[in-house]
This record gives C-alpha cells, sequence and structure tokens, in this order.
C-alpha cells in the first residue's frame, strides 16, 4: 500500500495540486488522468521518490518494494538484455553480484563463508533461483525473443528497448509499480499480454496513458488530476467520462427531482456493471461501482476541442482504384501488388507491423510519393483532405500568427472574426490565437492541423496517426468527429478503442500483398487469431 499524506506541488505561482490525501491499496489498478500540464507524470515522481514535495509526505507499508518504468533507453546500453530485466529488483540483483564475487576469490576465508551463506539465503528469500527463468518468461511475453536475451542493450533497436524497460520494472513482482505511457511503441499483442498482466497482477499499480482501451481493460479506479486536487473515482476511463457527462448534465438541470437523478444514476452503473468479463478484477469493480451514490459523481473541468467534418458534396459511385502499388525504400520492400477499390462510405484503417510502409502507402495515395509500380485512380468527384504525420513544414520558421496560419486553408476569405471563433472552439482562446505558428507544441500543431482539415470540407480524409500528441480530451473528441463523418476516411492509428470505433473495413499492409476485410477491429483480431 502507498499513502499520500497533505501533499503540495506548485511551481512558481502555478497550483498543481495542494493537499492530495490518498491510500492506493493492493489488487487495484488506478488510472492517473488529466490534461496535459496537470501533472500527472510529476506526481508519479513524486510517488517514486524522485521529485521532493513541498508539503506532505509519501509512505510505503514497511518492507515493500516499489517498481517504475524507467524512460532512459540509453540507461542500460552496456548490460545484456537479461540482466538488465533483473535489474528490476535491485536488492535482488546487488546479491547476486556479491555472492559472485565472493565466489571467484582465489583465497576464500571463513567470514566470505559466513557471508555467503547469509547472502545465499537472502537470495532463496527472493525467489533469485527463478529470477533468469521469470525475467525470460517476461521477455517472451513481450516478444523479445531467447535470441536477444544475451545481447547488449546497445545493440538494440529502441521499440525492443522499450519492452526490456517494461519487463524490467514487472519483474519481481513488486508491491507497488508506476508506470507512465507503458503502451508507447508497443505492438499489439505486447499490448494485449500486458493488459492480461496487470489484470491479474494482486498488488498495487498506478498508471498514466492516453489509450482509452488499455485504461478501460486494466482500470479498478480512475485518479483525476483536476480542480488542483486528485480525486479517486471508482471504475474504469470510460465510466468516469460517462459519469462526469452525466453531472454535467444533471448540475444543469436544477428542476429534476433528487429522486429521479438517483433512479438515473442506478441505470447508468448498471449498465457499466453489467460487463461480461468473468476475471476478479471486474467482479470486484462491480461491487464498488454498486455503492456509488450521487455524492460521487462531479462534473469535469475538462475542456474538449470540438472536432466536426462535414463534406461540402456527396461522392458519385466511383471513389478510389488502387492497382498493383509496389514500392522499395533503401533495398526494404514496403509493400507490393496492393489492390483495392474504395467504397461508399469505407471508413479503411491501414494496419501493418512496418510504419514507414503505412505512412508511403497514404503519401502515395495523396501524390507526395511515386510508387515504383502500380496505378491509382481517384474518382472525380473526390476532394481530399490529408493529415501527415510529421506536420513541420507547416509550422517551422512561420513567422505569422495562428488567425493569419489558418486565412490560408480557407477556401473563402473568411473574416478574422470567423476565424476567431473557428481557433476558440480548438481551445485557442483570447489572445492565444495571435501566438506564432512557429512557438505551438505538439497538440497544438496537431489541433491547427486538423482546423485546417475541417475548413476544407473534403468528402475523403486521410489520417497519418492523427491522435499523436493529443490529450485523452482531444482524441475523445477527434474519435466522435471521424465517427459522425458522413464521407469516406483512410487513416492509420496505433488506439485500438479509435480504430474499433471508427473504422468498419481494414486493409493490412505486408511486404507481400494485403489483407481486406469489411469488419470492425475487434472483429479482424478474433480472425486473425
Amino acid at each position: 500500500m502507498i499513502t499520500v499524506s497533505n501533499v503540495s506541488l506548485r511551481f512558481g505561482e502555478r497550483k498543481l495540486f495542494d493537499d492530495v490525501n490518498l491510500k492506493f491499496t493492493p489488487g487495484n489498478c488506478y488510472g492517473l488522468i488529466g490534461a496535459n500540464g496537470a501533472g500527472k507524470s510529476t506526481f508519479l515522481k513524486i510517488l517514486s521518490g524522485e521529485m521532493e514535495t513541498q508539503t506532505g509526505s509519501v509512505s510505503m507499508s514497511p518492507g515493500e518494494r516499489l517498481s517504475i518504468l524507467k524512460q532512459n533507453q540509453f540507461e542500460f546500453d552496456n548490460v545484456e538484455v537479461l540482466q538488465t530485466v533483473i535489474r528490476g529488483n535491485q536488492r535482488l540483483f546487488e546479491v547476486m553480484q556479491e555472492k559472485d564475487a565472493i565466489y571467484m576469490k582465489e583465497n576464500f576465508t571463513d567470514e566470505d563463508g559466513i557471508r555467503a551463506a547469509e547472502l545465499e539465503g537472502e537470495f532463496a528469500d527472493m525467489n533469485g533461483w527463478e529470477a533468469e527463468t521469470d525475467a525470460s518468461i517476461l521477455l517472451r511475453g513481450l516478444g523479445i525473443g531467447e535470441d536477444l536475451h544475451y545481447k547488449l542493450m546497445g545493440e538494440l533497436e529502441a521499440g525492443e528497448k522499450v519492452k526490456i524497460l517494461l519487463a524490467q520494472a514487472l519483474f519481481g513482482k513488486p508491491d507497488v509499480l508506476l508506470l507512465d505511457e507503458p503502451t508507447n511503441n508497443l505492438d499489439i499483442k505486447a499490448i494485449a499480454w500486458l493488459e492480461e498482466f496487470l489484470i491479474n497482477f494482486e498488488n498495487t499499480v498506478i498508471v498514466v496513458s492516453h489509450d482509452r482501451h488499455f485504461l478501460n481493460k486494466v482500470c479498478t479506479h480512475i485518479a483525476d488530476v483536476d480542480f488542483g486536487k486528485i480525486q479517486l473515482y471508482v471504475g474504469n476511463y470510460d465510466f468516469w467520462y460517462e459519469s462526469s457527462q452525466l453531472a454535467l448534465r444533471m448540475a444543469s438541470d436544477q428542476n429534476k427531482k433528487k429522486e429521479e437523478k438517483i433512479k438515473e444514476l442506478q441505470a447508468f452503473i448498471a449498465r457499466f456493471s453489467a460487463n461480461a468479463s468473468k476475471s476478479k478484477q471486474a467482479t470486484s469493480r462491480k461491487k464498488l461501482l454498486d455503492k456509488i451514490s450521487l455524492d460521487d459523481i462531479r462534473p469535469s473541468t475538462r475542456r474538449y476541442p470540438y472536432v466536426g467534418f462535414t463534406q461540402e458534396r456527396e461522392v458519385g459511385n466511383d471513389i478510389l482504384m488502387v492497382e498493383d502499388l509496389s514500392k522499395t525504400i533503401d533495398g526494404e520492400k514496403l509493400f507490393s501488388d496492393v489492390r483495392f477499390t474504395m467504397n461508399k462510405g469505407d471508413k479503411i484503417v491501414i494496419l501493418g507491423d512496418n510504419d514507414i510502409a503505412k505512412t508511403a502507402f497514404l503519401k502515395i495515395l495523396m501524390g507526395e510519393m511515386e510508387p515504383d509500380s502500380g496505378s491509382l485512380k481517384w474518382g472525380i468527384t473526390t476532394s481530399r483532405s490529408y493529415f501527415p504525420k510529421e506536420n513541420g513544414e507547416f509550422f517551422d520558421n512561420v513567422d505569422i500568427n495562428l488567425v493569419e496560419w489558418l486565412r490560408q486553408f480557407s477556401p473563402q476569405d473568411e473574416t478574422e472574426s470567423f476565424l476567431r471563433g473557428f481557433l476558440g472552439r480548438m481551445l485557442f482562446s483570447g489572445e492565444e490565437v495571435l501566438k506564432k505558428a512557429k512557438v505551438l507544441s505538439g497538440g497544438e500543431k496537431v489541433r491547427c492541423m486538423l482546423s485546417k482539415m475541417m475548413l476544407s470540407n473534403a468528402n475523403v480524409l486521410i489520417l497519418d496517426e492523427p491522435t499523436n500528441h493529443l490529450d485523452l480530451e482531444s482524441i475523445t473528441a477527434v474519435n466522435n468527429g471521424l465517427t459522425n463523418f458522413k464521407g469516406q476516411i483512410i487513416f492509420t492509428s496505433h488506439d485500438h478503442q479509435f480504430i474499433q470505433t471508427v473504422a468498419n473495413r481494414i486493409i493490412e499492409i505486408t511486404p507481400d500483398g494485403i489483407i481486406d476485410k469489411q469488419m470492425t477491429y475487434d472483429e479482424y483480431l478474433e480472425f486473425k487469431n
């Protein structure tokens, strides 16, 4: 268990949170959420002891071990993979090192024998004889094959290092596990494995993530950084989101009687409690939900951008025909013989293990890259708008404010008042619209690019990882905007919930062709298994 007592933190005049009093108990997984800059990662650093509090304290039950997901991919470059994982239990690693050093001595004294016996006892208590086996199981679960287990970390790719550092955090059944964006750069199989691991984990987990599907699968509670406080709520992310929206509606309807509100809350809880999962965690969550009262749900201060796409004209029957497209870059075959026809109403997600291949494919569709062979033809009734993964060319060294930046992409000569209003709906309020385009953050650039797309009124949207750099609120808004769009979409994403709710057709690119299925993402994953 980890206990937070009267913790406060300020940076100058800015208050992140104050007077935080929480208990994180074993058997629960807490999703730590909040707007960008609210202090989620900072709070994890306070819990881990990496950062001091200005008031209050953080304490753990005596003898318990805390483990964190390290972010520095280069820290263990000179260490073997398996040993890097075992270092997740630092005391076990130290015992192994000292024990081995004693046994390597040429002159083995009686004192050495006594010390070795002490270390052997401690080693056995920590299940040291199973350490390499346990580390190997974690690595294989995350997709790191045994051929890599004895290589140096420095020899591995960045994506492989991320998985190994995650295995390090999970190693040795820590009592408290702190995970900051653990699904970043993980493939679908690794994320699914991690979800199952955490669902069955019996100790305390506190996790920050922008992956809503992940938070919904693993979390028993949500810790919300809002109002300068951190408030605990029972349930997963969807329950928190829907209950905060319900609280807003109830608060605005002052005429509704309390009895009616209680009935609405009970119906709401019943819907979320009807979870098909038989896991111990889901059963525990259901019991907790049943105890929620009206006073337990509160509106949120979160601001959601408005994302809504309209098409100026509907497409005709001919939209897109792709014939035998192939592409090789730097000697690597990305795809070959890709052929398909896009139909009216298609919302196609492009899947594949190779992100470079997916981006290259979208660039070819937009005419920004030439295929090695094959052809494509867009219908004459189509109009297209493109969201590239890399958007630096639109902002770097662009010395104009956001109103003027957006004016460039307005099909009509819109007034400043209109453009300001448009930017305001995308959370650029007041004087923020006079910011220079070149100084925007990653998330602000994405919101500008989405504004550009909305102004185009195109009937075909092509988007390459549109949720990168966005907070949960903006991801939700983009998700809803694309779900409600009446036109056609081709997109890439690593966000499970985003794909599941937007796509109605799956095209997976492989080096030797494509798999093309008219189905949802969850249905496709079942088909693949």
